[in-house]
């Protein structure tokens, strides 16, 4: 429950009773007429939140003062609920994406996810660690060089539903930030999204989903794939290409006479290196999907039906960049 909601009702406790009744309630010792204000005081009096994390059942402070953040799919809510941090991975933050942390010299800097500096989290001291994503595999580590500190994960669970996953996550920042309303907002601006494409989607036309890394075009399966994967499910796309996932983080081979061959009538394309995070030159998903002479022929190019998902895709993968996505394949679908 909000603090606004306590103080709320605490307001309408202190009007309609005696003093005496209210300092009862606040004990624990009021009649059946006053539990709920009993509750909310002692919640108030505790400032802790239970919730559902990747492990288990969690009692985190509300509002905590000194907050770690490594999981990408967080930082964009935290940054639009102005909530400081003391410690993050700016190295996997992007240029310009987050300045108010990746600028800021007092937010230690706790490096990229393969070789991370924990040393950092443990001098920024914080209450609170929210952990996981890139950073699952230094969980025990963290946890146990932080044992003051309350540490969650919250990113999307394998083998979930991926829309449940992310709404699940920012409804629980919502509750231990105190952003229920704003949280709620969120979660009805995705949902508005994912209607809108499910209702433009003509539902037969076959898709493909791409990633482009390294001068290479690389596949992404429906369902497991990498970012695209959870499209297909999600809306019920029919898929062009029905071949298992081998490497869900980076896409599979594939060369483009396969894809040729597929003939699929959209193209959805992550481009790995947009985020500028990519190895050697760079070469834009535009220039190798649709200067390809093979897939010149390919009805999703030939009518200009390829979908390139935002440069930063990469990075953020959380529920503001998808809500963004399926918006883009809405007025996609839609217009064709």
């Amino acid at each position: 429950m909000s603090s606004r909601t306590t103080a709320r009702r605490l307001a309408a406790v202190l009007t309609a009773a005696p003093l005496a009744l209210v300092l009862a309630a606040c004990g624990g010792t009021a009649d059946a007429g006053t539990d709920d204000a009993s509750t909310t005081a002692d919640t108030a009096a505790t400032g802790t939140v239970t919730i559902e994390d990747n492990h288990g059942t969690v009692e985190v402070p509300v509002n905590p003062e000194r907050v770690v953040a490594l999981d990408n799919h967080v930082f964009e809510t935290l940054s639009s609920w102005d909530v400081p941090l003391v410690a993050a991975p700016k190295g996997i933050m992007g240029d310009g994406l987050w300045p108010q942390y990746t600028e800021d010299d007092a937010v230690l800097d706790v490096g990229m996810h393969r070789e991370p500096n924990l040393e950092s989290i443990v001098a920024a001291e914080p209450d609170l660690i929210i952990g996981g994503y890139r950073f699952s595999d230094s969980y025990d580590d963290i946890k146990a060089q932080n044992p003051d500190a309350v540490i969650i994960e919250l990113h999307p669970r394998d083998g979930e539903p991926q829309s449940d996953e992310l709404i699940r996550q920012v409804e629980a920042l919502g509750q231990i930030f105190d952003r229920e309303d704003e949280a709620a907002a969120i979660v009805a601006d995705y949902e508005d999204a994912v209607s809108a494409a499910a209702d433009a989607y003509d539902g037969s036309s076959t898709v493909v989903g791409l990633i482009t890394s390294g001068g290479e075009i690389s596949y992404s399966a429906p369902g497991t794939g990498r970012s695209i994967g959870t499209l297909f499910p999600t809306l019920g796309l029919e898929p062009a290409i029905e071949q298992a996932a081998e490497d869900t983080s980076h896409g599979d081979d594939i060369g483009v006479e396969a894809i040729a061959a597929a003939n699929p009538d959209w193209i959805v394309v992550l481009d790995r290196d947009g985020a500028g995070v990519g190895e050697g030159e760079y070469r834009p998903a535009a220039e190798l999907i649709g200067g390809s002479e093979a897939l010149a022929g390919v009805t999703a190019v030939a009518q200009d039906q390829v979908v390139y998902l935002d440069p930063d895709f990469y990075l953020t993968e959380d529920i503001q960049a998808y809500t963004a996505l399926y918006q883009q394949l809405a007025d996609a679908f839609g217009a064709a």
